[in-house]
């Protein structure tokens, strides 16, 4: 009796041992699928922030390129000109000469 509990006990270790084995394994392979489904996303967020880095830069120089306007816009030159452009305006005593064409 005493052989066939010990032997018992054995086989039990014994299944026991391949069981925790196998689910660690399963834990194992879990992580590394994770893991590389991971990576790919992180690749695509660098690439993301890459082109929204580029779009910043963008409209920063696009704001500069407004706000230099917006200061041309209030100078007098400006001024002048579209009053000579599109309003055909002109100082008192200018000459203006026109194309017969």
């Amino acid at each position: 009796m005493a052989r066939k509990a010990a032997y018992h006990k054995k086989r039990q270790n014994t299944t026991g041992m391949l069981l925790v084995t196998t689910v660690v394994i399963m834990m194992l392979i879990v992580v590394m699928v994770n893991s590389v489904e991971l990576r790919e996303k992180r690749a695509s967020y660098l690439a993301r922030e890459e082109t929204l880095m580029q779009e910043i830069e963008a409209e920063q120089a696009r704001t500069e390129k407004i706000e230099e306007y917006e200061k041309y816009t209030q100078t007098k030159k400006y001024v002048e000109e579209i009053a000579k452009n599109k309003l055909g305006l002109v100082y008192e005593g200018e000459i203006i000469f026109k194309d017969e064409n």
